[in-house]
């Protein structure tokens, strides 16, 4: 990254504004705060309804593969334990 973009992006940043002190009051950093947080949601791009809806697929059959998973290797520690413990059933006194 060249000194002149470095520059440029720290000008456009503070947006013609001077640096302020480090020692700020409280109220002057929760300010700071909520300007940068807007700053941010400005920025923030919606997907589109045809975006959504493929993300929503692609986590539904994300979700349903691992649930897949975790049910054959539940079923498969089962098995083995049941195999190498026996099934202890009733037990007469």
């Amino acid at each position: 990254m060249s000194e002149e973009q470095v520059t440029e992006t720290a000008a456009s940043s503070s947006k013609g504004r001077p640096a302020k002190k480090s020692d700020s009051g409280l109220f002057a950093r929760i300010a700071l705060f909520v300007r940068q947080v807007i700053g941010e949601l400005k920025k923030v791009v919606a997907p589109t309804r045809k975006e959504l809806v493929n993300y929503t697929v692609v986590v539904l059959v994300f979700v349903a593969i691992m649930m897949l998973v975790v049910t054959i290797l539940d079923l498969a520690f089962g098995t083995g334990i049941k195999w190498v413990f026996g099934t202890t059933g009733t037990t007469n006194h």
